[in-house]
């Protein structure tokens, strides 16, 4: 399949359905925005109208509004934190962004006045990536010739794809990686932040991490549990976890000039008015910033 915004042609790739964890993130977006007070964290819709799952999908177990508050706490945060970075570092100049594990990302399709600023290259396995782009072009989305997809392999020299694709290795760049750390063995996270750590001076990293679930507060636990369950039984196991002071020494020895941890307590802060009434992001999975 071809890559899109100017990306050369390629051979036709067989179409896959987004795993279920994605389908659950672009749902979550939508509950939040159906169901919390607002002003909204973040307002996307746009990965529910992807999804088009039925006019029941409010009923599915894992929509539960208070049951899955604080999960859904964390996703529209750290999506927002995300673009709060990539607004941020724009207005410094830097004019690329990398989305690492794309997925059903909707920033391109909400964030035109931004995007139109800067490349943007999402990279994602191929048969997600041509599922996704056939769904946005029967939603009537264009591809803006400023969205790079990159179909790769993540097994394989995906770097050397995403370079392919135009990222210009010697300028900055954004490059975020939520929800993908805890898939990853260490080899390959390592192999992932030495990769953006090597990028020019004013690049950033945003990644998430998963925190042991004996490092997460006895009340928020269960749930963490259940998630780990949950991933093992759909054949997508979790495969590893970061104390923050882990991840900050694995930021440094890959070559960050600086890292720094983003708290749930600072998302909260940031995004809920520092609430503690359970409305806020689970500590479970937090972020760090690195920068080169």
């Amino acid at each position: 399949m071809s890559g899109g915004g100017g990306v050369g042609g390629g051979p036709v790739v067989e179409e896959v359905e987004p795993d279920h964890t994605a389908v659950r993130v672009a749902l979550w977006r939508a509950l939040h925005v159906r169901v919390d007070p607002a002003p909204h964290v973040i307002e996307d819709e746009v990965g529910l109208r992807l999804v088009d799952p039925g006019d029941d999908w409010r009923e599915r177990p894992d929509m539960d509004v208070e049951a899955t508050r604080r999960i859904r706490a964390s996703i529209v945060a750290r999506a927002r934190f995300v673009e709060d970075v990539v607004a941020e570092r724009a207005a410094t100049g830097v004019d690329q962004y990398v989305v690492l594990g794309a997925g059903l990302d909707t920033f391109a399709q909400r964030r035109p006045e931004l995007g139109g600023r800067i490349r943007v290259f999402e990279v994602e396995r191929p048969g997600t990536q041509a599922w996704k782009r056939r769904r946005l072009a029967e939603l009537g989305y264009e591809v803006p010739d400023w969205l790079r997809f990159v179909p790769v392999d993540f097994e394989g020299d995906w770097w050397g794809r995403l370079a392919a694709a135009g990222l210009d290795t010697g300028r900055p760049a954004v490059v975020a990686a939520t929800g993908v750390t805890m898939y990853l063995t260490l080899d390959a996270i390592t192999t992932m932040f030495r990769h953006v750590a090597g990028l020019a001076p004013g690049s950033t990293l945003v990644t998430t991490f998963l925190r042991p679930v004996d490092d997460v507060e006895p009340e928020q636990r269960a749930q963490l549990e259940v998630a780990v369950r949950g991933a093992r039984a759909a054949g997508t196991p979790f495969l590893s976890f970061f104390t923050p002071e882990q991840m900050l020494e694995l930021g440094r020895e890959c070559g960050f000039r600086e890292v720094r941890h983003v708290s749930a307590g600072d998302l909260a802060e940031r995004y809920f008015g520092g609430s503690q009434d359970g409305a806020g992001p689970s500590r479970g999975e937090e972020v760090m910033v690195a920068s080169t």
